[in-house]
C-alpha cells in the first residue's frame, strides 16, 4: 500500500511539473527543446501527459532517426508507422542492421518521406532493386545512401539513382557483388556531384567503371576500391589527374598497380590525407619517395605487404609528411632499425605519430624501441612476430611512454619431455602484452 501511494504521488508530482512547464513555455519553444532529443527520449516524453504526447510525436521532432539500437526488433510495420508520422519532415534515417525490413516498407517510406537526404540501409539484406528504384523515383533530394552488404542490389539500382537523384554526393555499395561497371558508369554519368564512392569487395568494378568516375565526378574526395583486383594503372592515374581534390584513397588488394600509380598521385593529389595500399606488392621505393616529396598532407598510410619497400621510403615519408599519424608497415620485411631511427627523428614522429604497426618485420630489433622513446604521442605499436624484439625492450619503452599499448607475443618455451608415463599437454597460447 505504501509503495502504491508513493508511486501515485510521484506520478502526480511529475504531472504537475509538466503542466507547469507547459503553461510557462509556448508550444513552439517546447517543440524546439524536444527536437534535440533522441528516439528513446522522445518516446519517454510522450508518456508524460497528453500534451507532451502530441508534442513529442510531432513530425518536426523526427527529422533524424537512428534505429541501429533496435535493429533486431525493427520490422516492416515499424518503418511504415514512422513513415506516416514523419512525412516530409524526415531528413536522415539509419536502418543499419535492420535485416527484417523488406521492399514493401521501403516503398512506403519513399512515398511518405520525399525529402529524405541521408539514408543508411547497411546490411538490410532483404532489400532488392525494387526498394532503391522507389527511393530514386520519390526522393530526389537524396544526398547520401549506404547500401553496404545489400547483396541483392544490381546495376538497376544504380541506374535508378542516376536518373532520379542528381544531387547524390555519397554512396557506399560495398559487397554488392552483382554491381558491374555498367551500373557504375550510369551512376557517374547521372550523379556528377559525387564526392564519395565506396565499393569494397566489388570485384566487377573495373578500369571502365573507375575511368567513368574520373571523367564525370571530378569532385571526388573519397574513393575506396578495396579488393577491386582487376584495376590497372590506367584508371587510377586518370582519377589522380582529373580528381585533384582527392583526400582519401584505398587501393588495398589492387595487386596489378605499379609505381606509375604512386608517381601520378604524387604529382596531382596534393590534398591526399589517407592512402591505403596494402598488398600492392609491385609498389617500391620509387613510388613512395615521390609521395614523400609531394604529398605533405598525408596523415594515415597503410603499406602492409608492400614487400619491396626499404628504409629509403621511410626516410622520404618521414621528412616529407610532417602530419603523419598512423603508419602500417606490417610484412614489409626489408625495413630495419635504421629506417625507424630516421622516422623517430623526424618532425612527424615528434609531434603527430600515434600508431605504428610493425608486425612481421623480421629485421626489427630492440634498437627500434629505443628510437621510439622520442615519439611522445605514440599510443599504440604492433610487434607481432618481431622475433628479435625482447620483453626487456618493451618494458623500457613503457617506462618512457607509460600510456602506450604494445601488442606483441612471445612463443612459450617448449617443455622438456616427461621422464616416464604419458607426455603432459600444454597450452601453446601467445602472451599478449
Amino acid at each position: 500500500m505504501a509503495n502504491a501511494a508513493r508511486t501515485r504521488f510521484e506520478y502526480s508530482h511529475v504531472g504537475e511539473d509538466s503542466a507547469a512547464i507547459s503553461k510557462l513555455l509556448p508550444k513552439e519553444l517546447l517543440l524546439r527543446i524536444l527536437s534535440y532529443l533522441d528516439v528513446v527520449s522522445l518516446c519517454r516524453c510522450a508518456q508524460v501527459s497528453k500534451l507532451w504526447n502530441i508534442l513529442a510525436l510531432d513530425g518536426s521532432n523526427w527529422q533524424r532517426i537512428d534505429l541501429f539500437e533496435f535493429q533486431t526488433d525493427v520490422e516492416g510495420p515499424v518503418i511504415e508507422n514512422i513513415s506516416r508520422r514523419c512525412g516530409g519532415f524526415l531528413r536522415q534515417l539509419s536502418l543499419r542492421g535492420c535485416q527484417s525490413v523488406g521492399d514493401g516498407s521501403i516503398r512506403q517510406l519513399a512515398q511518405h518521406c520525399p525529402n529524405i537526404e541521408d539514408l543508411n540501409l547497411n546490411k538490410c539484406k532483404k532489400l532488392t532493386d525494387v526498394s532503391i528504384q522507389a527511393i530514386a523515383r520519390c526522393c530526389r533530394k537524396l544526398i547520401s545512401i549506404n547500401l553496404d552488404s545489400c547483396a541483392n542490389i544490381t546495376d538497376l539500382s544504380l541506374k535508378g539513382l542516376s536518373d532520379g537523384c542528381p544531387n547524390l554526393v555519397h554512396i557506399n555499395i560495398s559487397w554488392c557483388h552483382l554491381v558491374t561497371a555498367t551500373g557504375v558508369e550510369a551512376l557517374a554519368h547521372g550523379c556528377p556531384k559525387l564526392q564519395t564512392f565506396i565499393g569494397i569487395g566489388c570485384k566487377d568494378v573495373n578500369d571502365r567503371a573507375v575511368m567513368s568516375l574520373a571523367r564525370f565526378c571530378t569532385g571526388l574526395q573519397v574513393l575506396n576500391l578495396h579488393g577491386c583486383d582487376s584495376l590497372t594503372d590506367e584508371s587510377v592515374c586518370q582519377v589522380a589527374e582529373r580528381c585533384q581534390g582527392l583526400r582519401q584513397l584505398c587501393l588495398t588488394g589492387c595487386v596489378g598497380l605499379t609505381d606509375l600509380t604512386l608517381t601520378t598521385l604524387a604529382h596531382n593529389s596534393h590534398y591526399l590525407a589517407t592512402l591505403e595500399v596494402a598488398q600492392c606488392s609491385q609498389f617500391s621505393d620509387i613510388g613512395f619517395q615521390a609521395l614523400g616529396r609531394n604529398c605533405r598532407l598525408l596523415e594515415r598510410m597503410d603499406l602492409e605487404e608492400c614487400v619491396l619497400i626499404t628504409d629509403s621510403s621511410l626516410v622520404h615519408l618521414a621528412m616529407g609528411c610532417p602530419r603523419l599519424e598512423k603508419l602500417t608497415l606490417s610484412h614489409c620485411e626489408l625495413i630495419t632499425d635504421e629506417g625507424i631511427r630516421q622516422l623517430a627523428a623526424s618532425p612527424c614522429a615528434a609531434e603527430n605519430l600515434s600508431v605504428l604497426e610493425l608486425d612481421n618485420c623480421p629485421l626489427i630489433t630492440d634498437s627500434t624501441l629505443e628510437h621510439l622513446t622520442a615519439c611522445h604521442n605514440l599510443q599504440r605499436i604492433e610487434l607481432y612476430d618481431c622475433q628479435l624484439v625482447t620483453r626487456n625492450a618493451i618494458r623500457r619503452l613503457r617506462n618512457h611512454l607509460p600510456n602506450i599499448k604494445v601488442h606483441a607475443y612471445f612463443a612459450p618455451v617448449t617443455p622438456p619431455p616427461a621422464s616416464g608415463g604419458p607426455r603432459p599437454r600444454y597450452c601453446r597460447c601467445c602472451v599478449i602484452l
